[in-house]
């Protein structure tokens, strides 16, 4: 196991970016950068023995800090959307930024995705990052101070481990937004990935990708992943939530749900025979098809076109304030909120 750190480029005001590569015995290796803890690449082996990066991102900082639609940077303190722009919480109102189409709240603004974290190696298989955001910041209420720590082993597996505390009662909600293409972030869409999900119900949504407090079954719709099916086989299907959201972009609800580590889905690339198992300890995984991937310039000049890559995103569900028979993530002053989530690799 080895941790390295290396020179990625500056930041408009000269602040200095790097990279930490995490490198297990099997050359496995997490690409990590200082900027927004952004997991940036990944080698997995193939079926062929050849190590494939499986992560759609950028190869410079202008472009991770002017094109980026969340390539793998952490997403808080409250990941998703949020209605109506606003949150109370003991009876006070806190307005929110709006930046999706002025009336929603996504990704509470994308600041850590574009703000410098402190880095410190914390064992020769992990890294953990740090940030600061403020009392205030995009309407959230306390300072938040976070950490995020990446751990790779020897088993292929790597672990995100989040903690964070504020200091007033807000909500919290973290995830990575990365983008996975199991054949390699080259190779063209993922439409033919098989993908299983253990959930029988999604989040229902409006047609502005809000949640309306009704959590749907899955049973003989386009929705039901629970056993490995194609991603494309019915993502032009005629779902009214498909066409809300133009394919995949919900939230599915983890079945038994109990906080502890738990494997939640599969999914494979058809050409590289890379498998990846997720585990977390949340209740709920955002899948989302990349459907609004407008073939930006990424990696080696390789645009990212429409459904490029995928995410499954674990999570807490999408714009929980306003609904309580969802599962909580209001956290009161000092309380610490933790949560894990593991990618393991496997051929």
């Amino acid at each position: 196991m080895s941790v390295e750190r290396v020179l990625f480029g500056e930041m408009p005001d000269g602040r200095e970016v790097y990279e930490y590569i995490i490198t297990n015995s099997n050359e496995y290796s997490a690409h990590v950068l200082t900027l927004g803890a952004t997991l940036r690449s990944f080698y997995a082996e193939d079926k062929n023995g050849e190590l494939r990066d499986v992560l759609l991102c950028f190869d410079n900082v202008k472009d991770c800090l002017e094109l980026s639609d969340y390539q793998g940077v952490v997403v808080g303190p409250v990941c998703n959307r949020i209605g109506g722009a606003e949150i109370d919480i003991g009876g006070e109102t806190y307005k929110l930024t709006a930046n999706e189409k002025g009336i929603t709240c996504l990704h509470s603004g994308g600041e850590m995705g574009l703000s410098l974290w402190k880095a410190i190696v914390t064992d020769s298989d992990s890294v953990e990052f740090s940030y600061v955001a403020a009392d205030g910041s995009h309407g959230f209420p306390g300072e938040k101070t976070v950490k995020v720590i990446y751990r790779l082993t020897d088993d292929n597996a790597l672990h995100i481990s989040y903690e964070a505390v504020s200091t007033k009662d807000t909500y919290l909600n973290f995830t990575n937004h990365a983008y996975f293409n199991l054949n390699g972030y080259d190779s063209g869409d993922i439409l033919s990935h098989k993908l299983m999900i253990d959930a029988d119900r999604i989040t229902e949504v409006d047609e502005n990708s809000i949640p309306t407090g009704r959590n749907i079954d899955v049973s003989g719709t386009e929705f039901d992943f629970r056993a490995p099916r194609v991603i494309g086989e019915a993502i032009e299907g005629e779902h009214e939530q498909l066409c809300f959201t133009g394919g995949y972009d919900h939230n599915f609800c983890i079945n038994s749900y109990d906080g502890s580590l738990r494997k939640i889905a599969v999914a494979e690339g058809d050409v590289s025979g890379i498998k990846m198992n997720v585990y977390t300890t949340l209740p709920g995984v955002q899948f989302y098809a990349g459907n609004f991937l407008k073939g930006i310039e990424g990696k080696n000049g390789k645009p990212m076109e429409k459904r490029s890559g995928f995410c499954l995103e674990t999570q807490f569900y999408p714009d929980t304030p306003h609904h309580k028979d969802f599962p909580d993530c209001l956290y009161k002053a000092g309380e610490k909120y933790v949560s894990e989530t593991v990618y393991q690799f496997e051929i």
